[in-house]
């Protein structure tokens, strides 16, 4: 189970944001942001279908398309269509597209999903591929039927894409641990790299520690971290994992901020290395729309930490002791 992927600096940009999750996002700013990460020197690019009913994959297919193909990295995911049809949007993205999407783990809606994105990403070729929100928080007590019928599907046709060269990589694009462990024990199908968002991060990583992390230590899995702000609540954002922050979230966001001003650290600093620590992480994908935020994520990634503000959070408890943390 072995992956050809090199992520420089170990971060990428994330579009999720570009596809209009939570606002309107005005398209000259959607291009400013993919263009400044391109001039910051990142490489890396993640989208998916979800992201806005292709809005943010057409958006990035744009900006893209005139630098060589060959200097970049580009994922995306498999899982739903697009289709033609229309209907009225609510909730994540709600000022996205309002193509309607269907959700489809198949052999067959697996090729189709990336014929789609390769159209709509105006390129030959996707690096890597993750089966997406294969998992309980969108698909309830049917992920298990769904994640059978990936198993039977999409698993199958990305291992033979991946084995065949025509991808570099393959793994699950997923919010919850269980279903990233869950398929890297499986014997017949070798995910190779998956990105897990939300759950390996300052706020919440007790339970990717358990099995997760380990697991794809020990099968050389890889994983690509996203959303480790966990959707802005730690740097003071209204929404903690796609959801509206509660107070208990808030109160320990609160805490981390007073370890931060006793050593002088900033709490972006702090999440990046502590989620890019693990050595089971090749790179963190952050998300944004403002392209000044780019340049303080890389900035970010060898910013001074002192050995003592470690030791501050694991003394509180707000950091797990059996987590690996950044060396100097």
């Amino acid at each position: 189970m072995k992956h050809n992927v090199t992520i420089k600096h170990k971060l990428g940009l994330g579009t999720a944001p570009l596809g209009n999750m939570f606002r309107d996002v005005p398209e000259d700013e959607a291009m400013a942001t993919i263009e400044s990460a391109w001039n910051e020197g990142i490489r890396y690019f993640d989208t998916a279908p979800f992201y806005g009913a292709g809005l943010a994959e057409l958006r990035l297919g744009e900006a893209l398309s005139s630098y060589d193909r060959d200097d970049y990295l580009l994922s995306s995911k498999v899982g739903r269509i697009v289709l033609d049809e229309e209907e009225e949007k609510e909730g994540l993205f709600e000022f996205g597209r309002k193509n309607k999407i269907h959700t489809d783990y198949t052999e067959s809606g697996t090729l189709r999903s990336i014929e789609d994105s390769l159209k709509r990403l105006k390129t030959d070729r996707l690096d890597m591929v993750y089966v997406h929100d294969i998992s309980p928080d969108f698909l309830g007590d049917e992920w298990i039927t769904k994640f059978d019928e990936a198993r039977h599907g999409a698993f199958k046709v990305l291992d033979r894409l991946r084995d065949e060269g025509v991808i570099k990589a393959w793994g699950l694009g997923v919010n919850t641990t269980t279903p990233i462990e869950v398929a890297l024990e499986l014997e017949e199908a070798h995910p190779d790299l998956s990105l897990s968002a939300t759950q390996y991060t300052l706020l919440q990583h007790e339970r990717a520690l358990e099995r997760m992390m380990p697991l794809a230590e020990k099968t050389d899995g890889g994983l690509v971290i996203g959303s480790a702000f966990n959707s802005g609540a730690l740097l003071g954002g209204d929404h903690f994992d796609y959801a509206e922050i509660t107070p208990e979230i808030k109160e320990r966001v609160a805490r981390f901020n007073e370890a931060a001003q006793n050593h002088g650290v900033q709490l972006k600093d702090v999440a990046l290395q502590f989620s890019t620590a693990h050595p089971a992480v090749k790179a963190v994908v952050t998300g944004s729309t403002r392209p000044g935020h780019i340049k303080e994520d890389l900035a970010a990634m060898t910013a001074d930490i002192p050995p003592a503000f470690w030791d501050e959070l694991v003394d509180k408890g707000l950091v797990s002791p059996k987590a690996p943390l950044p060396k100097k």
